[in-house]
């Protein structure tokens, strides 16, 4: 029983670890996040503000995507309480599969430009 017990309170320490405040905090980084993407995209790339192209723009906008992925699945997914094993499974995995779409889109350049 107290096995039981001690489980329970443990699972409730995992889920208070993420509070009110945390979450408002967390609403606004990725809000922050989505209104500088916003700003980019609607004032610096048209009017092409301090140099901003769409070749600058695209990797700024990864770079603020990641942010955000990690962000919602670090605390609304609640990846960042979690064990290492269990992070370490499902992180390595995507980076391997993020690194394999960067080789074949490479080799498809490649190919793409033989053809021509």
């Amino acid at each position: 029983m107290s096995s039981e017990t001690h489980a329970v309170h443990a699972e409730g320490e995992e889920h208070n670890s993420m509070t009110k405040g945390r979450i408002v905090k967390v609403a606004l980084i990725l809000s922050a996040i989505t209104c500088v993407e916003f700003f980019i995209a609607l004032y610096l790339v048209p009017y092409h503000v301090m140099g901003m192209t769409y070749a600058v723009a695209n990797p700024v906008y990864i770079v603020l995507t990641l942010f955000k992925a990690f962000y919602i699945v670090a605390f609304f997914m609640h990846l960042k309480f979690e064990k290492m094993g269990l992070v370490l499974a499902i992180i390595v995995p995507i980076i391997f599969i993020i690194g394999l779409i960067l080789v074949l889109t490479n080799e498809s350049h490649h190919w793409i430009d033989l053809r021509r």
